[in-house]
């Protein structure tokens, strides 16, 4: 009854907010069948462990060895930088479903193993100015289509830092970033898929997998929507 109900709700959303494809501006969703070719996907050979095309792969020293693999589906360029600044800046989180989409087709079709999704959390301040994190998102709509577990509050974000894409070196983005991190939740013997947005040089993600390894995680893995090159 209520999967029922919630499907006329969104029936009825669609008739009184209908949805733009970011790419063309067709009706019917925010990256319609005709533009989704046209994307920028991450384009194989890529680096086994950063994930980053290896035409533009300088070095991956810089990855915490926690964490053991990071991957992307999508260059941060194009259609998809306009679709993350629309749900991290605009409130567009009913985006997250469609952007998620293509994530979990990623695991799916990479055979990117894991049994625990853990978003990558917001510092409490960033939480109240946005109202929501858009890594949790991301995170429910992969669960809901692959069915893994998923620990929305196990990360938390114990100190405010620049944004990375603001930050200067890739060592003082790692830096910036030392002892931000807690995990909450005891995760020994698990194989951890981190969820992010956009990777830029890959700190925030191996602070977080070494939180994660703390707390037993046996092995840590990142998948984000989209790399920065």
């Amino acid at each position: 009854m209520f999967g029922r109900l919630l499907g006329s709700s969104e029936k009825l959303l669609d008739v009184f907010f209908p949805k733009y494809c970011l790419g063309c501006g067709r009706e019917g969703d925010y990256l319609c069948p005709r533009c989704r070719p046209s994307l920028p996907f991450q384009e194989p050979p890529f680096c086994p462990a950063c994930g980053k095309s290896l035409d533009h792969h300088p070095d991956c020293d810089s990855l915490s060895p926690e964490l053991r693999q990071l991957s992307s589906v999508f260059r941060f360029e194009g259609v998809i930088k306009k679709a993350v600044h629309q749900l991290k800046y605009n409130n567009l989180r009913d985006i997250a479903p469609t952007l998620g989409g293509f994530m979990a087709d990623f695991l799916k079709t990479n055979d990117f193993v894991g049994d625990a999704l853990v978003p990558v959390p917001l510092h409490k301040s960033r939480l109240r100015e946005r109202g929501y994190n858009q890594s949790q998102l991301l995170a429910i709509s992969i669960h809901k289509l692959t069915g893994l577990p998923v620990f929305l509050e196990a990360l938390r974000k114990l100190k405010a830092t620049p944004p990375q894409a603001d930050s200067g070196s890739v060592e003082e983005r790692r830096l910036a970033v030392v002892g931000a991190f807690g995990c909450y939740n005891n995760f020994m013997g698990r194989r951890v898929i981190l969820i992010d947005d956009v990777a830029t040089s890959g700190a925030t993600l191996s602070a977080c997998a070494k939180a994660l390894a703390s707390a037993g995680a046996q092995e840590v893995r990142a998948l984000t929507l989209a790399r920065e090159i």
